[in-house]
């Protein structure tokens, strides 16, 4: 029974290109490709983000290193016509003559140069580059989740399986020990008739009629055994062994993002498309990072209300401006839904600032005693460069609270920077 073995490689790479090199590649010129990737984004509308990008490498950063050889020795050199320099004079590389292609900026009267190295990130890849220096900051394990999750692990081989998870190597070698087993003693056997055949048939008196009565008995018995040799199969079923894997359950991180977003009369369209550029980033970031991350919308003028992800970012509503009732509806959501024993809890908020004064004091305060306590980091975006009521209460709380944050975004290229600056990973730069 013949086994055929067919691999597969299902990996999502063109044709005639090869994954492998691709990743050593993109691993050896990360800081290159990093930086290439900061510089694209900053030209680009947030819902294009997710797109791949063409990324231009300086050739000297790709170039193999190599070895010269110099003439070496002092030498001495005429110059016909000299009418600057004399002997002892050092003479400077001429400026502009590198040959450089597209990199060096400049054109080259030697006719000769090399264009900078040019290749397409994928999708995929520019998302991976962008993000990989993001976190939430401080979340920690916190409970088990009320649906545990899990993950596979390798516990040995088994008999039973499906044929994907068959093991071939092991499956070869069961089968090998088991005809060695099987056909051990008719191997001895066999070697002693064929050793007595070889016997009869030289001795001297082999045409007797006893010896060949013997002889031909001994030749049925070893074509018996051959035949018997020829029903043990190859690879038996229960030769077959399939790796075996166990689910365990393993923590699980519940987290929750709120995002709170002003739509006030204050808020004209340019802060208000800042304050949504931010947040889809935002939203971005976490649903391709964290799969079990939940998010709650809140949107707020004079009252607060929880809306969907389609209404967060394209309702139309507007009114006048009690910042508040945002915090409050987020604290009544926390303490109804989201304990913070069991959840990480994150909020960021995004405003211009300007608040009714009597209530930007009630803010820090919903801030400092009910919402702070409870949450393991909160950014607020001011979309405005005006420092307004708001920004100046806020401003008491960002000493003495490490896991609060505020920042000022005053058009659509700070919002990069600013959120990187907010999310990056601890002891990475931003």
């Amino acid at each position: 029974m013949a086994l055929l073995q067919q691999i597969i490689d299902r990996r999502l790479s063109g044709k005639n290109k090869s994954v492998g090199n691709r990743e050593r590649f993109l691993r050896r010129y990360r800081g290159q490709i990093r930086d290439a990737v900061r510089k694209a984004v900053s030209g680009r509308n947030i819902r294009e983000l997710e797109q791949g990008e063409d990324v231009t490498l300086p050739r000297r950063d790709v170039s193999e290193p190599t070895f010269g050889h110099a003439p070496g020795g002092n030498r001495e050199y005429v110059h016909p016509g000299n009418q600057e320099y004399v002997k002892g004079d050092r003479i400077e590389r001429p400026q502009g003559q590198g040959g450089g292609g597209s990199g060096s900026g400049e054109a080259s009267d030697s006719g000769e140069g090399e264009d900078d190295f040019v290749f397409r990130l994928t999708r995929e890849e520019f998302m991976q580059v962008f993000f990989e220096d993001l976190a939430l900051p401080h979340l920690v394990r916190t409970q088990l989740a009320e649906v545990p999750e899990w993950k596979s692990h390798r516990a040995g081989f088994t008999s039973d399986g499906t044929p994907n998870n068959l093991h071939v190597v092991r499956s070869m070698r069961g089968a090998l020990a088991r005809r060695i087993a099987l056909g051990g003693e008719d191997r001895k056997e066999l070697r002693r008739l064929v050793q007595r055949l070889i016997a009869l048939e030289a001795h001297p008196e082999a045409e007797s009629a006893l010896l060949r009565q013997q002889r031909h008995e001994t030749e049925l018995a070893i074509e018996e055994l051959r035949k018997h040799a020829r029903h043990v199969p190859y690879i038996d079923p229960i030769d077959l062994r399939y790796r075996s894997r166990v689910r365990t359950p393993v923590p699980s991180a519940k987290a929750v993002m709120f995002c709170l977003m002003d739509v006030s009369g204050s808020m004209d369209e340019t802060r208000k498309d800042m304050s949504k550029r931010f947040f889809m980033l935002l939203y971005l970031f976490l649903t391709r990072h964290y799969e079990k991350i939940e998010l709650v919308f809140i949107r707020h003028h004079t009252q607060a209300q929880e809306v969907s992800e389609d209404e967060f970012f394209h309702a139309t509503e507007t009114g006048g401006t009690v910042v508040s009732s945002a915090l409050v509806l987020m604290r009544d959501i926390i303490r109804a839904r989201y304990p913070s024993g069991e959840w990480n809890i994150y909020g960021a908020q995004a405003s211009d600032g300007d608040n009714w004064h009597q209530d930007s004091g009630r803010c820090r305060e919903l801030l400092a005693q009910d919402i702070l306590p409870l949450v393991r980091y909160y950014a607020y975006v001011q979309v405005a460069e005006t420092e307004q009521n708001l920004w100046q209460e806020y401003t008491q709380l960002e000493a003495g609270q490490p896991h609060f944050a505020m920042r000022k975004v005053n058009s659509a290229q700070d919002i990069y920077p600013v959120f990187r600056e907010l999310f990056k990973k601890e002891g990475v730069a931003a």
